[in-house]
């Protein structure tokens, strides 16, 4: 929609992964390097932890692209797989049939892939997606083909992408040997305030835009407050600032465009309401009511009605609703 206003070739801020739009700052592009090296020293479990939306998946997949040409992937994205699912499922991203029905040949020939391969001076790693996700038994499965191994190497490499409820996963005793094995963890932070709009600026030019920054430091640091550094929140606020800087035909984003991106993502107001804020509300109406019900008993019925109908009115206030119209 707001393309061509802004000179854009693509959308800028799709939160499908493209690793051509990959920023390389805030420690993203040191992580893919410290992957390719893990990866490539072929031993134990490589672990990467990040909150939803901090760019996981865009990680994994520019580690398969920048993988060297011997490293065949396999690319896991079902976490709900069964111990017996796994490694029929890890097979069948590499291309090996296995035999109907018959688990144990289906490891047997699993592993004598795996073999061939190593011979051959090809490395093999699996890329596991939302682990935090996989139950503790398919987990422990996935230690169990990590020991595939020839006298001097591992036959197959694991990497695991998860949320930080992985790591409380992998605190289960019934796993501690698989958290034993995890040699290299790597934790993908949110994105700091200054990384805000050199990511934000990165993502426009990667799209075809080609003049002055948009994102000035300043927004940057607006936009990243309500994203909490979430790369994938940020994605979709700086979007709808684009798209309410559209909407009024201007070129240069303002705070008010801002301000409007985030009301459009903000939650209900009850939702932002601390319990303090909540018990200070309850608190006030109630007092109001003790102290309508001690006018009703000291003035009377007629005295009560007027007073309680204020008292009422004062309440409401209190609590963000209305007055009645004759009390406006």
């Amino acid at each position: 929609m707001y393309l061509e206003h802004f000179g854009l070739d693509t959308q800028p801020f799709r939160i499908t992964p493209d690793t051509r739009a990959f920023y390389a700052g805030a420690d993203r592009g040191a992580v893919l390097e410290a992957l390719l090296w893990a990866v490539g020293q072929g031993e134990g479990i490589v672990k990467v932890v990040g909150e939803v939306g901090s760019g996981k998946t865009m990680l994994c997949r520019m580690l398969a692209r920048d993988l060297p040409e011997h490293v065949q992937v396999a690319y896991i994205a079902n976490p709900g797989l069964t111990p017996a699912e796994i490694a029929p499922a890890i097979a069948f991203e590499l291309g090996v049939e296995l035999p109907d029905g018959d688990r144990l040949a289906g490891l047997n020939a699993l592993h004598q892939y795996l073999v061939e391969q190593h011979a051959a001076g090809r490395q093999v790693v699996a890329l596991i997606e939302e682990a935090q996700n996989m139950p503790v038994e398919t987990l422990e499965e996935l230690r169990l083909l990590s020991n595939l191994e020839t006298d001097d190497s591992k036959l197959l490499q694991l990497v695991l992408f998860g949320q930080p409820e992985l790591d409380d996963k992998l605190e289960a005793g019934e796993i501690r040997q698989l958290r034993e094995r995890i040699t290299h963890a790597f934790d993908l932070r949110p994105l700091k305030t200054a990384d805000a709009a050199a990511y934000l600026n990165f993502r426009l030019r990667a799209a075809g835009y080609r003049g002055p920054d948009l994102v000035s430091r300043r927004l940057g640091r607006r936009l990243n407050r309500h994203a909490c550094g979430l790369i994938r929140r940020l994605n979709v606020l700086a979007d709808k600032t684009l798209l309410a800087a559209f909407a009024e035909g201007s070129h240069t984003l303002r705070r008010r465009h801002v301000r409007r991106a985030a009301r459009d993502l903000r939650p209900p107001r009850h939702a932002g309401l601390s319990l303090r804020r909540v018990l200070g509300l309850t608190g006030l109406a109630a007092a109001t009511a003790v102290a309508t019900l001690l006018v009703w008993n000291l003035w009377g019925v007629q005295a009560a009605g007027d007073n309680g109908a204020t008292a009422e009115a004062a309440a409401s206030t209190a609590v963000g609703i209305p007055p009645a119209e004759g009390e406006r």
